[in-house]
């Protein structure tokens, strides 16, 4: 039986609350019934999380890098030790180190600053269809995925906490290559609440779903392509103004550079109505094997 938006997004947020086992001592819970290796959206926002608890004034964060160190089990949970590596009147900065089996598998470093004014600019929205106008993955995936495998199949299907719906559909699988850039509207699929922390991390977690394979499109290869070996790298993520991640943001990608067995992507994210909120950037690897 389909699970309901609402569920999804329970177990979304129950995923990304980190358990606080001793001062800036923290754990994070394993994907349920997860298997094979842990999202790097899930490390990044539980990292993140953790070094937002360990925030006295409750500033808001508004820069996090991250480096992937290794793989992480989905069997197990994550352990996030966080160092308190400076306190200031405007800004302070945290440093967070994932582990599994007692071995690092992410640094994470995050930086919180006290709300002020001051000059402003932005980059303009991309003129796109709206999301109403749009199909969804799945949608696309059943109309044009057959061939596909099985396995891989039920993975595309399966009911997600997070909404996407890409500009220029991504399925058919296509192997023609094509500009490196996209773009697609994603949301959490039911209320989020009204703590900032969650939707900062909702949206973290949301940043890594997409950007890797944007840096695929001029080589004709993606995720199915059986020679290739990816994985992100890094993750850098700015937030630059209030938003809710359970309203459509639009997440506007491209890739300027790939080369030696690495490829460089970034991302812009924008409200409905044209407000640059939050910015990414990250590279990965995209090895064709011998």
């Amino acid at each position: 039986m389909p699970e309901t938006p609402e569920s999804l997004v329970a177990q979304l947020k129950t995923l990304l609350d980190v358990e606080e086992i001793d001062r800036d001592l923290y754990r994070g819970p394993r994907l349920p019934h997860g298997e094979g290796r842990v999202f790097g959206g899930q490390a990044i926002s539980q990292a993140l999380v953790a070094a937002s608890r360990s925030i006295d004034d409750g500033r808001p964060a508004h820069s996090l890098h991250a480096y992937f160190l290794r793989p992480g089990d989905d069997a197990l949970p994550i352990v996030y030790r966080v160092v308190r590596d400076h306190d200031g009147r405007s800004f302070a900065s945290r440093r967070v180190i994932a582990m599994q089996r007692g071995v690092p598998i992410l640094n994470l470093a995050a930086s919180f600053q006290r709300p002020e004014q001051g000059l402003a600019h932005q980059a303009a929205m991309p003129d796109v269809p709206g999301p109403e106008d749009l199909l969804s993955d799945a949608d696309h995936f059943r109309a044009h995925g057959q061939g596909i495998p099985l396995e891989r199949s039920r993975w595309l299907l399966r009911d997600r906490p997070i909404q996407m719906r890409p500009v220029t559909p991504r399925f058919p699988v296509q192997t023609r290559p094509r500009a490196p850039a996209q773009q697609l509207w994603f949301r959490a699929a039911a209320p989020l609440g009204d703590d900032p922390q969650v939707h900062r991390a909702v949206l973290a977690y949301a940043s890594d779903m997409a950007l890797l394979g944007t840096g695929m499109f001029p080589h004709g290869v993606d995720w199915l392509t059986h020679d290739l070996q990816s994985a992100s790298l890094d993750h850098a993520l700015w937030f630059h103004e209030d938003f809710r991640a359970d309203e459509w943001l639009l997440y506007a990608m491209d890739s300027p550079w790939a080369g030696h067995g690495r490829g460089f992507n970034r991302g812009q994210i924008f409200t409905r109505d044209g407000r640059l909120v939050a910015s990414a950037s990250q590279e990965g690897l995209i090895r064709l094997r011998e």
